[in-house]
Formats: structure tokens, C-alpha cells, sequence
């Protein structure tokens, strides 16, 4: 029998793709992405012969009957998630139907949208003595978020955060983060589309995210990066301190 594949495709540029990714996406007998989110690209490396299917109209029942299919007839299976198939991926419900059948699979990891669109804008969410955590999440919408996780508390802690599938409610999304404690100056990266041909990074206010949403026509495939470390100045890690010692370097005095 074959195995299956679920492959983190990253945001959209078919060079973010990790070798491993790559060399399996040739190597299998059949390719099953969604279209609607991992674009052409990713999946050009698929062999000539291979099946190559665009999962967007596909149910759970149907994406999992091609897959057996193809490890039935002793094939690998490529199933292309975008970013990384542990972020909102579901991964787990296809899983557990393999399980259910046998069948053996493997999860390739991928770069996420908010790294991605850090790397654009150029930021870190991490800022020496300023912020040392990152959370990511997202707006409760059709699909709810637990009421523990809810965006104002998670906000009142004030780290830097990461919130995907919010773009069709940013005015409900600035409020709510606003309502958290973040002050209304807090920089706020917008990455759209990064890593597709005409992608983008906007970078913007809280107070003024939604506007710039809007006046940008984003309204899905964006992730918004919230970072209260932007405002640090040179804050500077101890890594590189000459006064701090460590297994490879004596401090000075």
C-alpha cells in the first residue's frame, strides 16, 4: 500500500515549498490541493502522469475516497494544505479516517502566512524585554471560538499576536483588540495574499486597520500581525551583549 502525504504548502510562493515537500509533491501518484488556496504553482512539480485534483468542491467523504484509492493502488498521496496543515489545517478529521482504514500518513511542514508576512514587512514579534510571546488566533465567525479564547482577553496580555480569517470583520476585529488594552498606536501588519503574484503587506495602525482594509478591498486570505514591540526603539537582546556571558562567550567586566 501507499502512504499519505499531508504537505504544508506555505503562503502562496512556489520557492517557500521545503525540499522535502517538493521532492514528494514529484514523487506521487496523485496531488490533491485546494485550489482556492494553494495556487498552481506549488503544485507544478507533480509528475506529467500523476492525477492532480482541485479539492475546493470536495467533501471530507470525497477528498478521502481518492485517497484511498491512490494508496489502494500502491501510490503516495500529496494532500496540499496551505501554510502549515497544523494551523487551521483540518488535518485531524482526514486523519482520523485513515486511521479508521489503515492507512498510513505523514504531515511535512510548511511556512505560515504570519511568518511569511513578517519576513515582508520586515518586523519581529519578538522584542527583548518588551514582548517574548506570540498567540495566534482568530475572530469567532461561522466557526466559533471558545469563549476562554475570546480576542479582547486574550489581547489583555499584550503580547504580539497573529490573527488569521478576520479579515471579512476587521472593524469587530480592531474593537475588540482595542477593548483587550492595546493602545489605539500599535502597529499592525496586514499581509494579503503574501507569497501570490500581487500579494501584499500593508502596515498601519490598530486605530486605522480597518480603513486601510477597506480602502485596500481585503476581504479574505489575509493574516494580521499586531505588534506591540515596534514601538521598543534599539532594544537590544542579550545574545550579542559583550556583558553577557554564556557556554561560548566570558562576559567582560
Amino acid at each position: 500500500m501507499g502512504i499519505v502525504y499531508f504537505i504544508g504548502a506555505g503562503p502562496g510562493d512556489p520557492e517557500l515549498l521545503t525540499i522535502k515537500a517538493a521532492r514528494l509533491i514529484a514523487e506521487a501518484g496523485l496531488v490533491l490541493y485546494a485550489g482556492s488556496l494553494v495556487p498552481t504553482g506549488v503544485v507544478a512539480h507533480a509528475r506529467p502522469e500523476a492525477k492532480v485534483i482541485d479539492s475546493s468542491g470536495l467533501t471530507l467523504e470525497q477528498t478521502h475516497a481518492l485517497l484511498v484509492e491512490a494508496v489502494n493502488a500502491g501510490k503516495s498521496a500529496a494532500r496540499v494544505h496551505t501554510g502549515d496543515p497544523a494551523l487551521y489545517g483540518a488535518v485531524r478529521e482526514q486523519a482520523l479516517l485513515l486511521d479508521r482504514d489503515g492507512i498510513a500518513w505523514e504531515v511535512v511542514p510548511g511556512v505560515s502566512a504570519a511568518f511569511a508576512a513578517a519576513a515582508e514587512a520586515r518586523v519581529s514579534f519578538t522584542v527583548p524585554e518588551v514582548t517574548q510571546t506570540l498567540v495566534i488566533t482568530r475572530l469567532a465567525g461561522r466557526t466559533p471560538v471558545p469563549d476562554s479564547e475570546a480576542l479582547a482577553g486574550l489581547a489583555t496580555h499584550g503580547a504580539a499576536m497573529a490573527v488569521y480569517l478576520s479579515a471579512a470583520d476587521a472593524p469587530r476585529l480592531r474593537d475588540e483588540l482595542l477593548a483587550g488594552g492595546y493602545a489605539p498606536e500599535t502597529t499592525v501588519v496586514v499581509g494579503h495574499k503574501v507569497g501570490w503574484p500581487g500579494g501584499e503587506t500593508l502596515r498601519t495602525t490598530l486605530a486605522d486597520m480597518a480603513e486601510a482594509v477597506r480602502a485596500a478591498n481585503i476581504g479574505r486570505q489575509a493574516v494580521f500581525l499586531v505588534l506591540p514591540g515596534e514601538s521598543a526603539g534599539e532594544a537590544r537582546s542579550k545574545l550579542y551583549d559583550p556583558q553577557f556571558a554564556h557556554g561560548y562567550r566570558n562576559g567582560g567586566r
